[in-house]
């Protein structure tokens, strides 16, 4: 029968043991703070859709694709901070993205990713479909596509008989506050696309989407060159960062 003292650990077991204890208990203490933010994120959005998200949160959700291991936290919120929204961060320049400590090129790149997916998304929802009867969709596709561009731009959609689009095209890329139009050249792409019809579109960087006195009379010269064609101008839409402004519900056309 063995003794006692063959059952007690021997002084190198004991030692043993107490250097696996402080290993366990540095690794713990080690453990970053954000520990399991990224699993329980997740678990949020699969369960409750982006509704129950903060903009940092969803915006964090697509760095951590791209950052394995960080606190994606402060950049999310250093982004919204710099850019105004979460609309801004997407529609931002790459070069001004990257001027954000710790966004890098594959950050800024699944950025734009997103952004170009979104715009996708939005115009998806206006194809074989009567655009004036889905014209939410329309200010939302353009919204995305132009609000944040940093020069302007002159986009046309050119519809056919039964107000479904053919092209959507940008003519015309200008500066940050003025883009030359050159209305003959409107009226010639429509005719050789056969449209019968234009939704007029252009942006105003500086983010008040009022429209100056050319913007109205170009419009109209737009009109007047349309009409003896057969082609009806239907509105042309401003568009700024917090909004737009139709010229026909503005009454100005």
């Amino acid at each position: 029968m063995p003794d006692a003292a063959s059952n007690q650990p021997s002084g190198n077991n004991k030692k043993n043991n107490r250097q696996r204890a402080a290993t366990a208990a540095k690794t713990k203490s080690a453990k970053p703070h954000y520990s399991g933010h990224r699993q329980r994120l997740r678990q949020r959005f699969a369960e409750h859709g982006d509704q129950v998200l903060a903009d940092y949160e969803l915006l964090e959700l697509l760095l951590f694709r791209t950052i394995a291991r960080a606190d994606t936290k402060p950049l999310a919120k250093a982004l919204l901070n710099r850019f105004g929204s979460f609309a801004g961060v997407l529609g931002a320049e790459p070069h001004l993205l990257r001027e954000v400590s710790g966004c890098g090129e594959a950050v800024a790149q699944d950025i734009k990713l997103l952004e170009a997916c979104a715009r996708r998304l939005g115009k998806s929802e206006i194809l074989n479909k009567n655009i004036l009867d889905s014209w939410s969709k329309v200010i939302a596709y353009c919204m995305t596509a132009m609000a944040y561009e940093n020069r302007e731009q002159f986009r046309i959609l050119f519809l056919d008989k039964k107000n479904r689009l053919i092209a959507d095209e940008v003519q015309q890329i200008g500066t940050v506050d003025h883009t030359p139009v050159y209305p003959r050249e409107v009226i010639r792409r429509a005719l050789e696309l056969s449209a019968t019809a234009l939704i007029l579109f252009h942006n105003h960087p500086s983010g008040d989407a009022t429209p100056s006195r050319a913007d109205i009379d170009m419009t109209k010269l737009i009109i007047s060159i349309a009409a003896p064609m057969s082609i009806t101008v239907h509105d042309h839409i401003i568009i700024g960062k917090a909004g737009h402004i139709s010229m026909r519900g503005a009454g100005l056309i």
